[in-house]
């Protein structure tokens, strides 16, 4: 089951996609939010739904450069993760580098607390790469740079149910 994210009339919902029975449920999301926000890089931009990987488009993320930069999601619930599917900028690919992708229930150092899904090393220049978070479950799901640099998202999906 596909965890879509999207914005609808300025509002941010959460959308689930059962492909098998084409059947949505919408919920309210509480908090989507970054670190900081540089160069109109809103944090809703990333669940978006639009995987475009230029900048000047609109879709993605950004935020100053800085030590401990993160962005974060707060779903409405608890869900089993099962993977999260992440897609990096066309240029400037870097800032995805060594960031921890983190999931868990507290809010804690901003959610920057919680358990370890995994380290990405690096996610291609423009691509999307999908990353296994089986067994975890929360509902704080977190992007997280320990280093000094801006984190750039431009899209975020989160497979589970």
């Amino acid at each position: 089951m596909l965890l879509i994210f999207c914005s609808f009339f300025e509002s941010v919902f959460f959308k689930i996609c059962d492909r098998v029975e084409t059947q949505m449920y919408y919920f309210y999301v509480s908090y989507i939010l970054t670190s900081s926000v540089a160069y109109l890089g809103y944090a809703p931009r990333a669940i978006d739904g639009n995987r475009d990987p230029e900048y000047s488009h609109g879709s993605c993320t950004h935020t100053n450069p800085a030590w401990r930069q993160w962005w974060r999601l707060l779903l409405p619930v608890v869900y089993r993760i099962t993977s999260i599917s992440i897609t990096n900028r066309n240029a400037l690919s870097e800032r995805l580098n060594n960031v921890e992708l983190l999931i868990g229930n507290s809010l804690e150092n901003n959610g920057n607390n919680n358990p370890r899904c995994t380290v990405i090393s690096s996610i291609p220049s423009g691509g999307t790469s999908s990353f296994n978070c089986t067994g975890m479950v929360g509902r704080v799901i977190n992007v997280y740079n320990e280093a000094y640099n801006a984190l750039t998202l431009c899209e975020l999906e989160v497979y589970g149910g």
